[in-house]
């Protein structure tokens, strides 16, 4: 009987599983494996909203094996230790995984390949199952080995030939007698935000369908809508790979139209930073592109950076966006772009802090991600336009203009009518004292100011 095993990592799914189908074309029997990495929690990323979506993966993901005769294994602690003890175990020949893009990623792939390599094992890795085209498949004819700018990056990206989708195995066989843990139910994990979604790729296939029915046609007019909430919600699923990314491209392409290009440009931004990512593994704590800050951290900012992670900044587009992030373990896109330049620009924070606090919160946090964006806007990143500085106000004014967003994350100002819940502090003093909302942290001008001075810049 041939066995190998499956290594589940960020690709919890069985439609477009290149590494299971690979493991079910050599041999009679898989072990579908998934373990709880001591190494995940050691770094900091086993946050409450990730977990209790990992959870419910998980768990869709044992029953979806199920349904085919099999099951999940789940084991705890080291990865290489625990997949080398499945494998001698299973008397596997192969162990299968997707290829990661950060450094703990590749780390662990190499430590898995002499773990198993001293057993005679062999690990095959890959390539395309987290991401639509890999790190290092295309490449600027500078040769300076990744692309630094986006657009032509996108050129580039939108040119390759993708593999075709695969479809889920009718079948899946485990061997007897291999050991697995209890898979551990949402319930025990505390701390979650109260509208988190549930997780696994029953959710996201059918969140999937009802996107490409409802949403994404329209897509390139809405998706900076702030109030519309015209977005796919698909972030999450990407990020735990409930989702295929490349199936996903492949689907909203057969829709067509400006809405299906406008979205496969956003998914073009996941593989972006991961091939920045991948070839710059530093820059997950280090500047990008190093501009000479002198940011302001938790001593000198601490009741800023609290407001601001709070959401009470006395600006009510920043802190219906942060209460939507507490609330929901998600935020809008926008919301994102204009939270962050807040907290790097007009408060002139270190974009580190911001980072942290996003991946505290986040369902769909991830190093890749969360990390190259907060340097995107923070100035330090990719963007050709370092010193731009958005500001909150016009930003609400184009993006929720009748204060709709605003009045349903900060209730505190719901009684105010259109607009005008934007600039509360505007309001004539005896109608102000009505409303239980702080004042500006911070005057727009001056922080801008303070910003441009420190970089030593004027535009």
């Amino acid at each position: 009987m041939k066995v190998s095993v499956v290594l589940f990592t960020s690709d919890l799914r069985v439609h477009d599983h290149p590494p299971l189908r690979a493991a079910l074309a050599a041999g009679d029997h898989v072990v579908p494996l998934f373990v709880r990495d001591d190494g995940i929690a050691a770094a900091g990323f086993a946050a409450p909203n990730r977990e209790a979506f990992l959870r419910d993966c998980l768990a869709d993901l044992d029953a979806a094996l199920r349904a085919r005769g099999g099951r999940l294994v789940l084991r705890s602690g080291d990865v290489a230790d625990e997949v080398r003890a499945v494998a001698a175990q299973a008397r596997a020949d192969e162990v299968h995984v997707a290829a990661g893009e950060s450094a703990y990623a590749r780390s662990r792939e190499e430590r898995l390949r002499t773990a198993l390599a001293r057993d005679g094992r062999r690990l095959r890795v890959h390539e395309a199952v987290s991401t639509v085209v890999p790190p290092g498949a295309v490449t600027p004819s500078s040769g300076s080995g990744h692309f630094a700018v986006f657009t032509p990056y996108f050129r580039h990206w939108s040119r390759v030939r993708l593999r075709d989708p695969l479809p889920a195995p009718r079948t899946v066989r485990v061997p007897a007698g291999i050991d697995s843990a209890p898979l551990p139910p949402r319930a025990g994990v505390r701390g979650l935000s109260a509208g988190l979604p549930v997780g696994g790729e029953k959710a996201g296939r059918r969140r999937v369908s009802a996107w490409l029915r409802n949403g994404v046609m329209a897509y390139e007019d809405t998706h900076d809508d702030l109030p519309g909430d015209a977005t796919s919600r698909l972030s999450a699923h990407l990020h735990f790979g409930t989702v295929s990314p490349t199936e996903l491209v492949h689907r909203v392409r057969e829709v067509g139209g400006p809405g299906a290009e406008g979205f496969v440009r956003q998914l073009c931004w996941r593989d972006f930073h991961r091939q920045v990512l991948a070839a710059r593994p530093e820059t997950a704590s280090a500047d990008y592109r190093p501009r000479r800050d002198r940011w302001r951290g938790e001593a000198p900012a601490g009741e800023e950076i609290r407001a601001w992670q709070e959401g009470r900044t006395g600006f009510p587009i920043v802190d219906a966006a942060m209460r939507q992030l507490l609330h929901e373990g998600w935020m809008h896109n926008r919301g994102r772009l204009l939270t962050a330049s807040f907290l790097t620009k007009t408060l002139y924070v270190d974009w580190r802090v911001g980072a942290r606090h996003f991946l505290a919160w986040l369902v769909d946090g991830d190093v890749a991600n969360n990390q190259l964006n907060w340097q995107w806007a923070a100035g330090t990143g990719t963007d050709t336009r370092p010193n731009r500085v958005l500001n909150p106000v016009r930003q609400a004014l184009r993006y929720d203009p009748n204060g709709a967003y605003v009045r349903r994350w900060v209730p505190e100002l719901a009684a105010l009518d259109g607009p005008s819940v934007h600039e509360p502090w505007k309001l004539p003093p005896e109608e102000r004292a009505h409303y239980d909302y702080p004042d500006p942290i911070v005057d727009l001008a001056e922080g801008r100011d303070r910003f441009l001075r420190a970089r030593d810049q004027r535009i």
